[in-house]
């Protein structure tokens, strides 16, 4: 019998396909005693857990039969529809999809050819770095920070270089939890229409503002000045659980036909059952939910940042979010992430090193902490290990 070397079987898109860091990651500070700010894993105390229990229930009596159908591609009609009202959109305009993390790799089929180039924010999330990467991309980049992309870069990229879209986070962004301001949102507008640039809005941390009021999102304001090219994505992992895996996409009825083709070569349609079960935790009582959800990610970015402030040494820099689940953390120049990572697990304290959220490579000095998943005495505790790990690296430099 002939001996199979899979690897050479593999197409060639197969040696672009990289695993994610943080599920590796993941992996690690499963063991005892870890106390891990690496994940952006929403805090399970909100999950809606009875609630869902009763709903389901309900469903499947009620509705199995259509609950365990197949259902169309472009998702559950009433959940769509919701979708449209709520962002006042037609329903046409509305597609759902297995997570953001499915719109992701549908944009890079429907979008993407070999070295085709794509704008990203440095950092970015890794998850559309992934997605994107599998289809061979030539990935362009401009510095971010706090307040958003930095709009003089982007000019003069977009001088040289016709990127199929730029892909960014405006609120909250992951990693940073930056978040872009009014007037940069409307110059970042501004300068896509005169250029014709198409944007991918993430926002699915929307709703996890600190403050008392939401900014208004480049799609919504692209609306009112009448602009088609915001490709918006948003998602319920983040206001009701990650684990039902329902998200949508709002885009013009033509790129939604395009996205919801390739969509029926990946998975049909997103399971209808949490399509339906989505549709019932939402239509009522929803502002509360959300009102909930804040609070306590406000209350827990709080204690992350009084412990910083107490453990950090003064080398230190770290972002002060005004919403979402991250801070990012900026050491001395020659200090490596990656070398404090080692350290804080020997303390049982886990982070995300900041080099995986650089396409092209950089940050290695940089980190994300995310506060969502634990409660106000666990960071407090897992801030004190990480101070200690760090104060020992910097003895050493």
């Amino acid at each position: 019998m002939k001996t199979l070397d899979w690897n050479t079987r593999f197409g060639e898109r197969a040696g672009r396909i990289q695993a994610s860091t943080i599920r590796e990651l993941l992996k690690l500070t499963q063991r005892p005693g870890i106390l891990s700010f690496a994940g952006g894993l929403p805090a399970p105390e909100l999950f809606p857990k009875e609630e869902a229990a009763e709903k389901a229930a309900e469903i499947l009596r009620e509705k199995g039969e259509v609950a365990l159908q197949y259902g169309p591609t472009e998702g559950y009609t009433p959940l769509r529809a919701w979708v449209a009202d709520w962002l006042g959109v037609s329903l046409e305009e509305v597609l759902i999809t297995t997570g953001s993390q499915q719109a992701l790799d549908l944009l890079g089929k429907v979008f993407l050819d070999e070295g085709s180039p794509v704008l990203l924010e440095a950092p970015s999330y890794m998850g559309a770095i992934q997605a994107f990467r599998a289809y061979g991309p030539r990935f362009l980049t401009v510095p971010a920070g706090e307040e958003g992309p930095d709009l003089g870069a982007l000019e003069r990229v977009l001088a040289r270089e016709e990127p199929r879209f730029l892909y960014l986070i405006p609120s909250f962004q992951n990693p940073s939890g930056g978040l872009m301001p009014l007037e940069a949102r409307k110059g970042l507008l501004e300068l896509a229409m005169e250029q014709g640039l198409i944007l991918v809005e993430d926002d699915a941390y929307r709703e996890l503002y600190f403050g008392e009021t939401r900014l208004p999102s480049l799609f919504e304001l692209s609306r009112e000045v009448g602009y088609p090219g915001v490709i918006y994505l948003s998602s319920f992992s983040k206001v009701l659980a990650p684990g039902l895996r329902v998200a949508f996409v709002v885009a013009q009825p033509e790129v939604i036909r395009k996205l919801t083709q390739a969509k029926q070569g990946v998975d049909l349609h997103t399971p209808v059952l949490n399509q339906i079960l989505v549709h019932e935790l939402v239509k009522e009582g929803f502002p509360e939910r959300l009102a909930r959800i804040r609070a306590t990610y406000r209350a827990k970015a709080q204690a992350m940042l009084e412990a910083l402030g107490k453990e950090m040494p003064k080398e230190v820099a770290y972002t002060r979010p005004k919403g979402g689940m991250f801070v990012w953390m900026t050491l001395p120049e020659g200090l490596s992430a990656e070398a404090l990572f080692a350290r804080a697990i020997e303390e049982n304290v886990a982070f995300v090193p900041g080099g995986a959220f650089f396409a092209n490579g950089g940050g290695e000095n940089t980190l994300r902490l995310s506060y969502a998943t634990l409660d106000g005495e666990r960071i407090q505790e897992g801030i004190r290990r990480l101070g200690k790990a760090l104060k020992g690296l910097l003895a050493l430099a």
